[in-house]
């Protein structure tokens, strides 16, 4: 075989391998554009769908849209009432405020007079109290002064008491004894002149008592001794277990005492037999039943 026709035969051959090529491409090439095609279609299919869709949703969203701007219009409105009847409320209440202030500062001076008021009231009742302090303490020293000078005057009066009752009894002792000194002398017509009295007469008995160096107080000397009975203490008085049987009289003063404890004084008033009551004096604490008594500490 000559080279030409080796040289045609090769060349033949690549053009029939180009022309494969091309052919295989074209077809390859009409397949995608068919395809490319129909999905253009389907695309624009869809397109138009969504498209339908959005002016339905649109028309939707137009109502829905307007429905809310009416209700935002209506709540508007009623947020300017409201802000309108707020400002007004809001303007009484400012007045109101307005109005305690004022009368805040009207009770806030009334406080500070008050309390100015109170403080001066404060210092002058301290002072009435340290006053009455004083005047009761002054008062205490004079009670017991009036008690001392009480009891003091009682024991007098108990002393006079007893003096009388031995100046009677020595009257009569010498008015006894005048009569039997008479009777011998009468039948011869004769009479025993009266002896002149060396005591004093009953105006001098009056004078104080301690001038006479030989009278004792008679509570001293009898030394009673009793417990408490009963107790009245509304009516400040207590009754003792002895009697007149026992030499108890008016006037005599007993001291009760609780242990080695002084409770207070009873001064008898009123004598029974086997029992004598009395009035409590220098109380320091309530006597009870059973506390001893004795005329003597």
């Amino acid at each position: 075989m000559s080279p030409l026709t080796k040289i045609l035969i090769v060349l033949l051959t690549v053009a029939s391998v180009a022309l494969c090529a091309m052919v295989v491409s074209y077809v390859a090439s009409a397949d995608n554009y068919k395809g490319k095609y129909e999905q253009s279609q389907n695309d624009l299919k869809m397109a138009k769908q969504k498209e339908q869709q959005a002016n339905e949703d649109l028309k939707s969203a137009k109502a829905s849209f307007g429905q809310t701007e009416s209700n935002l219009q209506k709540r508007v409105t009623e947020l300017n009432n409201q802000f309108i009847d707020t400002s007004g409320k809001l303007s009484e209440a400012e007045r109101e405020r307005a109005r305690l202030l004022e009368e805040q500062d009207k009770y806030k001076t009334l406080a500070d007079s008050f309390q100015k008021t109170m403080e001066e009231q404060g210092k002058l009742l301290k002072n009435n109290m340290e006053e009455l302090d004083k005047v009761r303490a002054e008062g205490v020293k004079l009670e017991k002064e009036l008690n001392e000078t009480s009891n003091a005057l009682i024991e007098e009066q108990a002393i006079v008491d007893s003096l009388e009752k031995k100046i009677k009894h020595l009257e009569e002792e010498k008015a006894e004894l005048l009569a039997r000194l008479n009777e011998p002398l009468r039948p011869f017509g004769r009479e025993a002149t009266p002896a002149r009295p060396v005591t004093r007469t009953r105006e001098a008995a009056t004078a104080p008592i301690r001038e006479t160096p030989t009278v004792t107080l008679p509570v001293r000397d009898i030394d009673l001794k009793a417990v408490v009975k009963a107790v009245d203490m509304k009516n400040s008085m207590a009754s003792v277990s002895v009697g007149s049987a026992d030499g108890v009289t008016e006037g005599m003063r007993f001291h009760v005492t609780r242990g080695s404890q002084f409770i207070c004084d009873i001064v008898i008033i009123s004598v029974d037999v086997e029992e004598a009551v009395g009035v409590l004096e220098l109380v320091q604490q309530q006597p009870m039943i059973g506390d001893n008594a004795s005329t003597n500490f």
